[in-house]
């Protein structure tokens, strides 16, 4: 019964080392995925003045993703990402709308 445990555990880990192999290059292109997401939503931005939703939400997801793979790769869970588990839900941004108030001038308050 031990020899039998210990043979598939054995298999179970090359099993598992092949999932990690080929989720270390679905990590590779999904860094460079969000890079352009980055460098997109940067440009966005710029142009814009705003952030853009589509993108947010999209980079949130595949933030979580990567992060997937990451805690399966390193044995912290056994559920493996996306193709076999559900794509991550997107959370809300954690973006602070900041008002900007400009302190009054002298001639303001009525000082030369």
């Amino acid at each position: 019964m031990d020899h039998f445990t210990r043979n598939a555990d054995r298999e179970n880990l090359i099993l598992r080392t092949v999932w990690m192999l080929l989720f270390f290059f679905v990590w590779q292109l999904a860094e460079l995925l969000l890079l352009a997401v980055v460098v997109l939503q940067m440009l966005l931005r710029l142009i814009n003045g705003a952030p853009h939703e589509g993108l947010l939400r999209f980079g949130d997801s595949l933030s979580q993703y990567i992060a997937q793979i990451g805690r399966f790769a390193t044995f912290n869970t056994d559920r493996k990402p996306w193709p076999m588990s559900d794509w991550p839900t997107p959370r809300p941004a954690d973006i602070e709308v900041v008002e900007v108030v400009n302190p009054p001038s002298s001639a303001q308050e009525g000082q030369p």
